[in-house]
């Protein structure tokens, strides 16, 4: 099966990707890896609120699936530029298949304990650091240039699919089940996406000069902090990052103490927040090209200020979906527009170690913002924490001086290939 077997006239839509074959399938199996992933973090955070009192521990279960992007984002990146993408990809989804199904035997074991749960999603959080920069690198064999941004848009869509319908699933599964079921069926939806890239033989280009893993990271950073627009997207990405964990690592115990949630509920609020980036994920190319990608970013930032500052604030489920669901769109306005920016500026035969950096900093900035906002939770409280994850957010706002999201056209590869989106 070939990567491009049926390429679409009409591009302009935000669905064209779909018109490719091989991107619908993948993007297909894609969905239920997530919600499998999705239903699994669910479950480790639940079962973390049942092993521990400790705000932190509860955090740094969002924070073991990006850390190890932190740590081993740039090798994979070296890895996934030197090495057939579609193998890494299938190596990295095999890993996370077997450590999804260790950890599903042990829960039912019952030995796992905070410190173990903790491991083990660090090892899944491996596998994802693996497969990322591999996958992203990918979506230009799926389809043509013109349609890049709306496969960008369309592959978060896939994630935020799966955080509308996970949680809620999660939260179904442990109710009527157990938290090891969930952690079960995550290992089996890996299945999809190794069939479906078993099945791909994409076109690929020629194979570039194999450097040493080492000289491979560094001639990448060099040229992303040399690149000024690249630099100026990592600065906005690591800065949003670090304080968009206050409201993701914090929700269960927001949930659950402040208030006195139960599982279901706990499904409900996160179900919302991928509803909103859904919903964001549909409109958000049509507001770049018409505002450009400054104004989307702002936008995003201030949607997530908003639902910070409410949920620090209400008592009530409902008002906490409301939240979630405000966060939701901001989440998706920012993130998506900070990857195609990186996508449009990356040049192919170091794409995936620019993807692999921008994921390094971005989701580092975030692990670094699950410690910190769950320690500081720890110290001076929920809301003390959500409020001040909002404030660093609004100070952020000054990047727009100092690091502006790329001009339109501004540091463009092949400019005459996309010229269907602005940064």
């Amino acid at each position: 099966m070939t990567s491009r077997a049926a390429e679409p006239r009409a591009v302009a839509g935000p669905l064209a990707p779909f018109g490719y074959p091989m991107f619908g399938a993948i993007w297909a199996a894609n969905l239920v890896s997530n919600l499998g992933s999705v239903m699994q973090m669910v479950a480790a955070a639940w079962l973390m609120t049942e092993l521990t009192s400790r705000h932190v521990l509860v955090a740094l279960v969002q924070a073991s699936n990006t850390i190890p992007i932190l740590l081993l984002g740039m090798v994979a990146g070296a890895i996934a530029d030197a090495h057939d993408r579609r193998l890494v990809m299938l190596w990295a989804q095999g890993f996370m298949l077997v450590v999804s199904a260790v950890l599903a035997i042990l829960g039912y074991a019952g030995v796992i304990t905070p410190w173990g749960l903790l491991a083990l999603t660090t090892l899944v959080g491996m596998g994802t650091a693996l497969h990322g920069p591999a996958w992203q690198a990918s979506v230009r064999l799926l389809v043509d240039r013109a349609v890049l941004p709306q496969a960008i848009a369309i592959n978060a869509i896939a994630f935020n699919l799966a955080r509308s319908l996970g949680p809620a699933l999660g939260g179904l599964v442990i109710a009527l089940w157990s938290v090891n079921l969930a952690f079960a069926l995550n290992a089996v939806s890996y299945l999809a996406m190794i069939v479906v890239l078993a099945r791909w033989h994409p076109v690929m280009p020629p194979p570039p000069l194999r450097l040493p893993i080492g000289g491979a990271i560094i001639t990448g950073i060099r040229f992303c902090f040399a690149s000024s627009p690249i630099s100026r997207v990592l600065v906005r990405g690591a800065a949003f990052g670090f304080g968009a964990m206050g409201l993701q690592a914090l929700l269960p115990v927001v949930v659950r103490l402040q208030l006195h949630g139960d599982q279901a509920g706990f499904g409900l609020v996160l179900g919302a927040f991928g509803s909103g980036s859904v919903l964001g994920a549909l409109v958000v190319s049509k507001v770049r090209r018409r505002f450009g990608s400054e104004a989307v970013v702002t936008g995003g930032t201030l949607a997530f200020i908003a639902a910070l500052a409410l949920l620090s604030a209400t008592q009530s489920l409902s008002l906490a979906i409301v939240a979630a669901l405000i966060g939701g769109v901001g989440w998706i306005a920012t993130m998506t527009s900070l990857n195609v920016a990186m996508q449009l500026r990356a040049p192919e035969a170091m794409l995936a170690r620019c993807l692999s950096i921008y994921q390094a900093i971005t989701f580092g900035g975030m692990a670094l913002g699950a410690w910190a906002w769950g320690t500081l939770a720890d110290y001076y409280g929920l809301v003390a924490a959500l409020r001040l994850a909002a404030g660093w957010l609004a100070l952020t706002l000054v990047l727009r001086r100092f690091a502006p999201m790329p001009a339109r056209g501004e540091g463009r590869i092949e400019p005459r290939e996309a010229t269907h989106e602005p940064a």
